[in-house]
């Protein structure tokens, strides 16, 4: 009788551990998370995909402005849109943003230089055609282009594409860049566009950041 209850329960702790062995799996074995399902992949912050390829960033939203003069800040931006000009005969459809002579002039937006121009009003101008096609960007009264800068090239927001100058109207040793934005309609030219009013645009970018 006693080794019968000896078998009982050498048999009962048998099962016991058996059961327990079932039930444990160590941590390094664990069964991987399922798999994410293609189109729900998620590129990791770095903008690297799984492929180890990297995305292009995407772009800024239309009116998110770099101010285009290096090194001037928001407070020192005055909003001179509508001033009168040539006695009143005109009114200014841009702002102007004081700087000295060979201040590098960056793009306010990504780009493409759509032309490099000389006029008497303007001087040495550039014009640049925002990404997304629907924007035109100005700048005037250059004292002379970033070495290399051509008509076709894309560019950066906030790549200098020149330098602050008093070239064209702008009057000898008044030195500034006279920045100015159209809004564009399919087929417009550089010429072309309805002027905007750069300075809130500028504005809320710049207190934005």
């Amino acid at each position: 009788m006693r080794k019968f209850g000896f078998l009982i329960l050498l048999f009962l702790a048998i099962a016991a551990f058996l059961g327990f062995c079932v039930r444990w799996v160590p941590a390094d074995d664990a069964a991987p998370p399922p798999r994410r399902a293609e189109g729900d992949r998620q590129a990791p912050a770095s903008g690297r995909t799984d492929g180890g390829e990297r995305q292009a960033p995407a772009p800024a939203a239309v009116g998110a402005l770099v101010i285009p003069v290096e090194g001037v800040p928001l407070m020192a931006l005055v909003d001179s849109w509508g001033d009168g000009r040539e006695e009143g005969a005109r009114a200014h459809q841009a702002i102007d943003i004081p700087a000295p002579r060979g201040t590098p002039v960056v793009a306010a937006s990504a780009g493409t230089v759509e032309k490099l121009f000389t006029s008497d009003r303007g001087g040495l101008t550039v014009y640049i055609r925002t990404v997304d096609g629907q924007w035109m960007h100005y700048y005037a009264h250059l004292d002379s282009y970033a070495d290399g800068l051509a008509e076709g090239q894309r560019v950066a927001a906030g790549q200098v594409i020149g330098q602050v100058g008093d070239s064209g109207n702008a009057g000898e040793g008044n030195t500034h860049l006279h920045f100015a934005v159209s809004r564009l309609k399919a087929g417009d030219r550089w010429w072309q566009g309805e002027p905007v009013n750069p300075y809130p645009l500028l504005a809320r970018a710049a207190s934005a950041r």
